[in-house]
């Protein structure tokens, strides 16, 4: 029985990539809930701070693409330890200068360390893309929308939740001991990824001495359907040349990318316009967008399962326009709080419809794909917030609410690319033979 020859699941799969993504992606704000802390500790400038926290998201984003292609070479399993691996190292130094200076002596001149382990720590957040390879290669593609919207859905919860925590956590333990139960919680998360991960059944089966042609085979007999080109950095060239490919990497880029750039940048948004406290901006930050668009992206995937991605992106991006559109208008709370809502079920909707297409439009090339629409797409979460400044420059504090302007420009295109891959899709759609009427 080919069966006997595999090991695990696609559930376990599944269940063993959500974990690990769950368990990395946390490090998107390794520094933003106490970024108070070290700029007074250190006496940072704005600009050095801004540097400082971007530092995690600038590796996770850059290092997806590399890394996304590398599973088509070596399966999922070894590059995930990888990325975890890393940001345990980083996660460690950083324990270590905070266990040495903290805080009488973590002055200036350690910056270039605290920015090096952030970085470091940040490599985990790139297991976005491994994770997303190793989902869909294990599920049939007829159900990647809903098991890469649990496995996102999940995984993505991990930045709302340490966003809660960790200042709760630094006013019960301080800075020190905060992260080092992090660090902790990153040794056992990583521990219990490798004791549960398997690779996909192809890359079992090459790895037991069997030839492409005869483990692919061998493969689809355990459901497995999508199935690597085995070169990785072909992989990447092969997703780059497809025009469909730069397409998603838009889209991405305003659901996550926006995603990621209001997760930083909407407590301060509340401070200002509606005079929250810090700490409850934060909450309100983490539990009305932050969370509510990492879960939304389950019945997101649902959804684009049941009538198509392009549709239900194209949908989703309206939901931010409107919600973008009302923060931009709005000074009173109330209003403000819906409009958030809707930015965030808009672009958490929007996620699981555009990684529920990438299986769907590049499947000679899924590693490469995953890794650019990942990577580059995360970019918005660099790119629109130095956007959004501009407006606070040019408007003073209104420019916190007049800057949703850019949400409502970049959810506008995106649905017009959205419908150009719904009608270019219907376009090349075979016509139904007389028998299928």
């Amino acid at each position: 029985m080919v069966e006997s020859q595999v090991r695990g699941s696609p559930r376990r799969g599944l269940v063993s990539a959500t974990l690990g993504f769950f368990i990395g992606f946390a490090g998107v704000v390794l520094y933003g809930p106490v970024a108070t802390e070290f700029e007074s500790a250190m006496g940072l400038s704005g600009l050095a701070l801004g540097v400082l926290v971007a530092a995690p998201q600038l590796t996770g984003s850059l290092l997806r693409i590399p890394f996304g292609a590398w599973v088509d070479d070596v399966g999922p399993r070894r590059p995930f330890l990888v990325l975890l691996g890393l940001s345990i190292v980083g996660m460690a130094g950083l324990a270590l200068l905070l266990t040495v200076f903290y805080p009488g002596g973590l002055t200036m001149r350690l910056y270039p360390l605290v920015f090096l382990f952030g970085a470091l720590s940040g490599c985990g957040i790139a297991v976005f893309s491994v994770g997303t390879t190793q989902t869909a290669y294990w599920y049939p593609k007829d159900t990647q929308g809903t098991v890469l919207a649990v496995y996102a859905g999940l995984g993505n919860s991990s930045p709302a939740l340490f966003t809660l925590v960790l200042p709760i956590a630094l006013g019960a333990l301080g800075l020190t001991t905060a992260y080092l139960v992090w660090f902790a919680f990153l040794v056992v998360g990583t521990v219990a990824y490798a004791a549960t991960a398997v690779d996909p059944p192809s890359f079992q089966l090459r790895a037991a001495g069997l030839d492409p042609e005869t483990s692919e085979a061998r493969a689809r007999e355990c459901g497995q359907e999508l199935f690597p080109g085995g070169d990785a950095f072909a992989s990447v060239r092969e997703a780059a040349s497809i025009r469909r490919t730069w397409v998603l990497v838009a889209l991405f880029f305003t659901s996550f990318g926006g995603f990621l750039a209001l997760t930083v940048w909407l407590p301060s948004y509340w401070i200002t316009v509606h005079e929250l406290d810090v700490q409850s901006a934060g909450v309100l930050t983490a539990v009305a967008f932050t969370l509510l668009a990492a879960l939304i992206r389950i019945p997101g995937g649902v959804l684009s399962d049941r009538i198509g991605g392009e549709v239900t992106a194209a949908g989703s991006f309206l939901l931010v326009a409107v919600g973008a559109g009302a923060l931009v208008v709005t000074r009173a709370y109330a209003p403000a709080l819906g409009a958030t809502v809707l930015v965030a079920v808009g672009m958490g909707v929007a996620n699981a419809a555009v990684f529920q297409l990438v299986p769907k439009y590049v499947p000679e090339a899924v590693g490469g794909a995953s890794g650019l629409v990942g990577g580059l797409g995360a970019f918005g979460g660099f790119v629109v917030p130095p956007v959004l400044g501009l407006f606070v420059d040019i408007y003073g504090d209104a420019g916190y609410a007049t800057g949703f302007v850019v949400y409502v420009v970049l959810a506008f295109l995106s649905v017009a690319l959205a419908e150009r891959l719904y009608r270019d899709r219907l376009a090349t759609a075979p016509e139904p033979s007389p028998a299928d009427d």
